[in-house]
Order: structure tokens, then sequence, then C-alpha cells
């Protein structure tokens, strides 16, 4: 069984505006726009041809999630979000294609610049370093380590170009010219304030947030500088495993920065739209697994009771399990079917496992067989 890659929508109720490398973009009316994320991926600013299955939904709920944390944490903050419920004007039909990978948003005038923010030197950072000790000409303490934390977060712009085309580093003061003093200073004010109030909540559950970007946009009736578009999901931002941190080497990651190695490493950095991604049926899978990780950390609780440490816990796993299994052979000794040695247990036997779909969790099924071609790991 295997999940439907969506990298393509079209809706019938709406009329598009535009579509970016990730998200479509629909008119609501003239206040209201419509973000659809499909499953497409891209790196180096180019748009794979495969999709990662699952990948709109996970990164529009963990943009939800993250619009909700930074409210309550920054009251003040003003951010275009709306709803994740599609209006009444789409129709069932686009209703089934969008469920769960779609929010309302307001409609702004949006700064042609992306905000990033680096807490931790890497990436391209890392490289300029290397060559000239300075990170986006801004100058950095000498003797910093690969992956290793600024001082303090560095707000680093870049320009926001076409789709196609590549996005320019630029200076804080470049960055002012663009969009003028007035609001420069505000976004990124703003930009750093984001990031370390996210890093801090992150951290609390064992998750470093090395870098991410921010977009803006500006209510033009009052005047408000506007958190908009994505925000801190495994395509905009590099999520590390704090219990795995470790200063001098590349990190592992929850997000697609897999991809951007295995490019790298094979010197396929694409032109056009690859496949690459066939060629490379591992990396699939745990791709998937790392934002589906990050999905299912939206919450980030930590368990009451921990099974390998816990006796009492364990033992009960093992009573529960047996009850299970007895009540297994019951259901079956009733229906009358016959249990041949080995037959139902070894040949028929079917793993459970849990995958997220946007209307709440559901048990799939999976052979054996099924789950090796999937790619996953039990």
């Amino acid at each position: 069984m295997s999940i439907p890659v969506v990298t393509t929508i079209e809706l019938q109720s709406l009329p598009k505006l535009t579509s970016g490398k990730v998200r479509d973009l629909y008119e609501i009316d003239d206040k209201t726009l419509l973000f659809v994320t499909t499953d497409r991926i891209s790196a180096y600013d180019v748009i794979m041809a495969n999709g990662v299955p699952q990948k709109g939904a996970i990164l529009t709920q963990l943009t939800a999630h993250w619009f909700k944390v930074l409210k309550e944490r920054i009251p003040d903050l003003k951010t275009h979000f709306i709803s994740l419920t599609p209006p009444p004007s789409v129709s069932d039909q686009d209703k089934a294609l969008i469920r769960g990978r779609s929010m309302q948003v307001r409609r702004l005038k949006v700064f042609p610049i992306e905000a990033i923010v680096r807490g931790y030197i890497t990436g391209s950072a890392w490289n300029e370093y290397q060559k000239t000790g300075t990170v986006h000409g801004i100058s950095v303490p000498a003797g910093l380590q690969q992956c290793s934390p600024f001082p303090k977060p560095l707000y680093t712009p870049s320009t926001k170009a076409e789709l196609g085309d590549h996005d320019e580093n630029i200076s804080p003061e470049k960055a002012a010219e663009i969009v003028g003093e007035k609001y420069a200073a505000r976004i990124e004010e703003l930009a750093l304030k984001v990031y370390t109030t996210a890093a801090e909540y992150a951290r609390e559950h064992g998750i470093i947030i090395a870098d991410t970007k921010f977009e803006f946009g500006l209510d033009e009736e009052t005047d408000d500088i506007v958190l908009i578009d994505e925000v801190l999901t495994p395509d905009s931002s590099r999520f590390w495993p704090a219990s795995e941190y470790e200063v001098g080497r590349d990190q592992d990651s929850f997000d697609k920065q897999f991809l951007r190695n295995w490019l790298t490493k094979e010197g396929s950095r694409p032109r056009t739209a690859s496949r690459c991604l066939r060629r490379l049926p591992k990396l699939r899978a745990p791709g998937t697994r790392r934002l589906s990780s990050c999905l299912r950390a939206r919450r980030w609780r930590k368990p009451l009771l921990s099974f390998k440490r816990s006796p009492i816990c364990g033992s009960f796993c093992w009573v529960y399990g047996l009850l299970l299994l007895g009540r297994y052979f019951a259901k079956k000794r009733r229906s009358g079917e016959r249990l041949s040695k080995g037959s139902t247990l070894r040949r028929n036997y079917r793993i459970r496992l849990k995958r997220y779909r946007a209307e709440g969790w559901e048990w799939v099924y999976y052979t054996q067989k099924q789950t090796r071609r999937a790619g996953c790991t039990i």
C-alpha cells in the first residue's frame, strides 16, 4: 500500500494567482488568500520532479502550530494566519484534494527580502567564514568551528528572488535600502525576537533550531509588520537533535539537508527539475520520517513513563500483548478458520503502523513485504 504523492493541485473553485516551489496561492477575495502546500521538494532553488509523501500536510500543520506558540509567547506579534478550514466557496471535490494541506491567510503587501536568522554557523555561512572570516559580510569572532553557536543570533537577510532564480545574500544596510529604514529596523527586531522565542521553546524539548528564514508583510491599513508565509518548518529551517549535537562536524538533522548533502556529494546540483530521488531509495523514507518526526513533535510532550526504565510498564506491556494475542486466537476459533502451524502468524502477519492524516490519527495496515517495499524499518 503506497501513500500518494501530490505534486500538482488544480482547484476549480478558486482562481490561482501563482505557484511557488512548494505552495500554490489561490484568491478567496480581495483580502484573503488560500495557501495550498504540495508534496514538492526543492534544493538549490530547483524543484525536484519527485515529491515526499504527506510533506504538504506536515508543513501546514507545523506552521499552524508555530503560529499558535508564537502568539502565546509574543502577544503583540501579528501574523497572517486565519484558519486551517477551507472557505465555503471551495467545492467538496476540491476540499478532498486540499484536506490538511491548506490554510486561509490575510492578503498583505510582501516585503521583497527574506529575514534569515542564524544561531549556529553552518551551511553557506560556514563556507563563507572559512574563506573570509565573515558571514554575509558581517565580522564574527575568529576561531569558530563548524556548527558552533554565535555569541548572539545573527540577522543575515537576503533578496527574495523570482521562481527559478537564486536568492542573493545581502547586508542589513542593503536590506534597509530595499524596504526603507523605517521598516528594516522593525523587521530585524521581529525576526530576532521570533527566532529567540522559538529556539528557547524547541531547546526545552530537545531540538536545536540552527537557523531559519522568515518573511514579513505590511498591513497598509494599520502600518503593522506581519509575520507571513511558512514558519519554522523543515523547508525553511535547520533542526538538529540536541542529544546528538557536537561541535566541529556536520549535524544529523530533521530537515531536507540530507537531500542537499546527497546532491553535493554526487556532484549533481540540478539546473532543471530532477528525478534524482528515485536513484536514492534509502534516502526517500528517512526524509519522510524526519518530516513526520517534526509533526509528531508539535507538542513535544515528554512521556510520563519510560518502558525501558519502568519494570511496571514493561510488565503491563507483556500482559496486554498476551491478552491481545488470546483475543486474536479466540476470534479465529469462533470464525471456524483452521490455524495451521505458522500459516497465520508467519506468512500473513501484518504490522501495525501509525500514519498521520488531516482528519486525525488512524491505524493503517501493511504487510511485511509492503513495509519493506515502502522503505520503512520496523
